[in-house]
């Protein structure tokens, strides 16, 4: 995916060069990357890059005019125009429409340059004036930064295989992280799923020279934001609507193609209303199901053609799941093992959407931002799966996802279960095209913090900002019966009636009670899954995973490398295969955890 690698090292060695060129081969995933390196030996810095052709960061290394500062810099930045004429009158040039002009931020600003960053990004700068080297990443650590750190080198990448590449060493699963993969999704605390490979917080800053670590700098602590007053419930809205005046067209910037992903929710309506787009010029698309057009697709087809949009439905069905083994091999591979296969359809259909504009924009993280929406939960998986003796790591992750979430609730969503949880599905989708939203701008998250009590896990807001910036928007249902501009009874029937098919979907896909699974098979020739599924969903992996790929999932999990897995329990592991397979119960959730872990396994440790 794009992003940056490299090594900094305290004695020059031509082996980094090669070291190097092996790192950054294993980032190229698509043949719309470019690629580059920049190598110093006098300074010990061996970095690269990758990035999207004729993206925002594809102007690879910059330099200031002295050519004494040199800066890598993969992702975005969004910044007032009022700064970049600044730079101007300050008499640098560059192109407006790429990061050349970063550079000269740095100069002007020095260490605040961070501070003034604004986007999911990672970064180098040298320093050769100081002979100093500082690698950053952004303050919520989406862009993430894998660092193994041997003393007298530091290893660097945006992906983790790049140092597995080079340090065969590395190849271990730590027991500790395999706990919480399984317990919460994800690893967390900074740590990975290989022993000595870890990340970079966010809002860091670390600094070396001569090759050495300085110092390892934090530029932004979120109890800058938690310490903020808070403000009177009217003072916030209006605050509220006048910062999505000014942060969404800063999103909407001509420097590429841009495409809406709509969903019939809130979120993307909120965009919409606030985004000032031309009739024509913002092609939109839902991701859709092979079964019927989704309350999703009719919303989003219904708000496109009053904005005079295109609307494009983009289908999950056949041609996924006749190359699903490789949709999900890639999914593994391309995420680190941070997205697991039930996340496969994401690269399949940002494939497609690439092919409509390379720029994706969603309203991705608005329910956590305005109204703090926690998914981030760790769920007791079944025990009988797993040894006696690997349980004991199941049960130090439940404490330790205790007492993390023991934080500020809206710090733990946007610093804890965004960067860690949400960071496997956001890599997949940068693998393919420009992923952008709003809502995890500076600005609107420092105002999200003064928020009155009461506002959170509430609609009204929401409602309330679409309303006054396209009143039209709220006449329109969500696809949870939100909204509409019927009484009250209606509204409420409306909302049950769509909350009530909501959770039939849920239970006839991931959800189903054991037994009522035997009870779907012996009237699978009915296909009932055209009557429950697809009004909300467009991945239906229950049944995908009994029927279409059940031959795959026998391949992989009754293989005798799995089976030999010292984690698992081989006996269970037999019964709960063949059990979902002939629809005798449904164990969706535990085969794609173990079928995912099985995968990363085979791709990061067992391959050479």
């Amino acid at each position: 995916m794009p992003g940056i690698a490299g090594i900094i090292s305290g004695q020059p060695d031509e082996k980094n060069v090669g070291h190097l060129k092996d790192m950054i081969r294993c980032m190229v995933h698509e043949p719309f990357y470019t690629s580059g390196t920049y190598i110093n030996p006098y300074l010990g810095v061996y970095a690269g890059w990758t990035c999207l052709k004729g993206s925002f960061a594809d102007c690879m290394p910059v330099f200031n005019e002295t050519r004494d500062l040199v800066l890598i810099f993969s992702g975005e930045n969004f910044i007032d125009n009022d700064r970049i004429h600044y730079l101007k009158r300050k008499g640098h040039a560059f192109e407006n429409s790429d990061a050349s002009y970063l550079i000269h931020l740095y100069e002007e600003e020095g260490d605040r340059f961070y501070k003034l960053l604004n986007g999911f990004f990672r970064g180098m700068i040298v320093d050769l004036r100081n002979r100093e080297i500082v690698v950053f990443t952004d303050r919520y650590g989406m862009g993430r930064v894998y660092y193994h750190d041997e003393g007298d080198q530091f290893l660097f990448s945006t992906e983790a295989k790049s140092l597995l590449s080079i340090r065969p060493e590395l190849r271990e699963i730590s027991p500790k992280s395999l706990g919480e993969y399984f317990t919460c999704g994800c690893v967390l605390q900074d740590r990975t799923l290989f022993s000595n490979v870890f990340v970079l917080p966010g809002g860091s800053a670390w600094s070396f020279q001569n090759g050495k670590e300085l110092k390892k700098d934090s530029y932004f602590e979120p109890d800058t934001l938690e310490n903020q007053p808070v403000l009177e419930k009217e003072t916030f809205y209006e605050g509220l609507r006048e910062a999505l005046h000014d942060v969404i067209p800063r999103y909407f910037r001509p420097d590429g193609r841009i495409a809406m992903s709509l969903t019939g929710g809130l979120d993307t309506r909120i965009v919409l209303a606030y985004g000032n787009n031309r009739p024509g010029e913002l092609p939109c698309y839902t991701f859709g199901s092979v079964y019927r057009d989704s309350f999703d697709v009719c919303r989003a087809r219904e708000i496109a053609k009053m904005f005079n949009q295109q609307h494009i439905v983009l289908p999950v069905g056949k041609e996924f799941l006749s190359d699903f083994p490789a949709y999900a091999e890639r999914t593994i591979y391309i995420s680190d093992g941070c997205l697991d296969i039930i996340g496969s359809p994401e690269l399949y259909i940002n494939q497609i959407a690439r092919e409509i504009a390379p720029i994706r924009m969603t309203g991705n993280y608005g329910s956590e931002v305005l109204r703090n929406v926690r998914t981030f939960k760790a769920v007791s998986p079944l025990e009988k799966i797993f040894h006696p003796d690997f349980l004991r790591d199941i049960d130090d992750a439940f404490e330790n996802f205790r007492s993390i979430g023991r934080e500020h609730e809206l710090t733990f969503t946007l610093f804890r279960q965004t960067p860690w949880y949400g960071y496997g599905r956001l890599a997949m989708e940068q693998s393919q095209l420009t992923v952008r939203t709003p809502f995890l701008d500076n600005d609107l998250v420092a105002l999200a913090y003064r928020a009155p009590p009461g506002i959170a896990g509430t609609d009204e807001f929401a409602l309330r900002l679409i309303a006054d910036g396209n009143p039209a928007l709220r006449r329109i249902r969500t696809d949870r019966g939100i909204g509409g501009n019927s009484n009250y009874l209606s509204s409420i029937f409306s909302r049950s009636y769509h909350e009530f098919l909501f959770k039939s979907e849920y239970y006839y896909n991931y959800g189903m009670p054991q037994w009522l699974a035997k009870i779907d098979y012996a009237f699978r020739p009915l296909q009932l899954e055209r009557w429950f599924l697809g009004r909300h969903k467009f991945h239906h992996f229950r049944v995908w995973l009994r029927d279409e790929l059940s031959e795959f999932v026998r391949e992989i999990l009754l293989d005798k490398r799995t089976t030999s897995r010292p984690f698992l329990n081989k006996d269970f592991l037999e019964e709960m295969v063949n059990s979902h397979i002939r629809g005798h119960g449904n164990y969706t959730v535990e085969i794609n955890k173990i079928l995912s872990a099985e995968m990363i396994h085979r791709l990061f440790i067992e391959r050479k």
